[in-house]
């Protein structure tokens, strides 16, 4: 509930601020970004330990999820700047990030795709 009240006044005042000071405005939509992040880390930390658990009840290694886990990191990180690039007006800027956040996706995960696939080959 805090989170959505910050987001919503953080908002409500880059809004207001937009038309005469663009760039105070992006400050305020970072700004609370940031403070929605800081009430929300100890969730992430919740998140880490019920992962934790599920890697030793499973027996999986951190190799296995590890890759998954940083990949849904990078994906959030890759959001949350992209829209602050639209929210700046730099929709160039914007898919760039997007790209750039879906190659490193792809590169962390890289290594987990080529043992599942050397698995399947030698079930073949």
């Amino acid at each position: 509930m805090k989170a959505a009240a910050i987001g919503v006044s953080g908002a409500t005042i880059a809004i207001l601020l937009k038309k005469n000071t663009p760039e105070i405005s992006a400050l305020v939509s970072i700004a609370a970004a940031v403070a929605i992040l800081i009430l929300t880390l100890d969730k992430f930390l919740d998140i880490s330990g019920f992962i934790s658990e599920l890697v030793e009840a499973a027996g999986l290694t951190s190799a296995v999820v590890s890759p998954v886990v940083k990949t849904v990191g990078i994906g959030l990180i890759t959001k949350l700047s992209s829209d602050i690039c639209k929210d700046a007006g730099q929709s160039t800027a914007s898919t760039v990030v997007e790209t750039a956040g879906s190659i490193a996706a792809v590169t962390v995960v890289l290594p987990l795709m080529k043992t599942v696939f050397r698995m399947i080959s030698s079930l073949i």
